[in-house]
């Protein structure tokens, strides 16, 4: 994934500084999903500690950023979230996938996402848990390699081979020993995908877990569906039964959003 530093280089002329460097210290914090001191970040910023100090007091004051009681190290404050919340709130699948969700998530009993591809990666906008005692780990927000997610995968196989290898960085990150990352192994699965209607994750991001996904065909064409659950829950007959549950869900999501026409 490309750096903050190296975002920053290639920043556009017609940028405003000032103005980027804020989005730079947002994109980091997110991106790290832990605390930064001010030095962790000027070096992965590239910038200097006194401009980005000035910078992250303004941010502090205004509560976009947070210190931790010793005063050292920065995480996102509450309007982070309050934005990240709104945007949610602001976002047609999003607001329209609860029902779907919800009922994908009853019938099968296992962890139900929604995920958006966001250039390499997938983000997860929506979660339901899986009623199991026995669960993956998953939070909205979180961003996985695209790859190695039955989700961007679903995805990216809408996209002919050309338009495919343009998206992703290669060479593939190697997440688990089953990640799929020789280019032609990789676009043959997408290719399978595209032939049955739904991919596979198969221990892929995580080493234990397997999931199927369903790309959406209303919305900005970058929207898909999943079921996830141990491989323990999730054999072949078992997965065949859920690509059916989650293909009829994400046709009930795309017909909603068809309904609305071009957004």
């Amino acid at each position: 994934m490309e750096s903050v530093a190296e975002a920053a280089r290639g920043r556009r002329p017609e940028e405003v500084k000032s103005a980027a460097r804020v989005l730079e210290v947002l994109e980091l914090l997110g991106a790290e999903g832990a605390r930064l001191s001010l030095a962790e970040m000027a070096s992965a910023m590239a910038v200097p500690k006194s401009s980005l100090h000035a910078i992250l007091r303004t941010m502090e004051a205004r509560k976009w950023v947070d210190l931790d009681p010793s005063g050292t190290r920065y995480s996102l404050g509450l309007k982070a979230l309050l934005t990240g919340t709104a945007y949610l709130e602001g976002d047609d699948v999003a607001s329209l996938s609860g029902p779907v969700l919800d009922a994908l998530a009853e019938e099968t009993g296992e962890a139900v996402h929604l995920g958006r591809l966001d250039g390499t990666n997938v983000v997860y906008l929506a979660k339901r848990e899986s009623r199991h005692a026995l669960r993956m780990y998953s939070a909205v927000g979180r961003r996985l390699p695209a790859h190695a997610t039955a989700l961007g995968k679903a995805v990216l196989s809408q996209y002919d081979h050309a338009e495919v290898q343009r998206r992703l960085d290669w060479p593939l990150a190697r997440l688990t020993p089953g990640t799929v990352v020789d280019p032609e192994a990789f676009l043959a699965q997408l290719a399978e995908a595209r032939l049955r209607g739904w991919a596979v994750d198969d221990g892929e991001n995580s080493v234990d877990i397997r999931c199927v996904a369903v790309a959406l065909r209303g919305g900005q064409g970058v929207d898909a569906i999943s079921c996830s659950a141990p491989k323990s829950r999730m054999d072949d007959t078992r997965i065949e039964e859920v690509a059916r549950a989650v293909t009829d869900a994400a046709h009930s999501l795309s017909t909603l959003l068809k309904r609305l026409g071009p957004h």
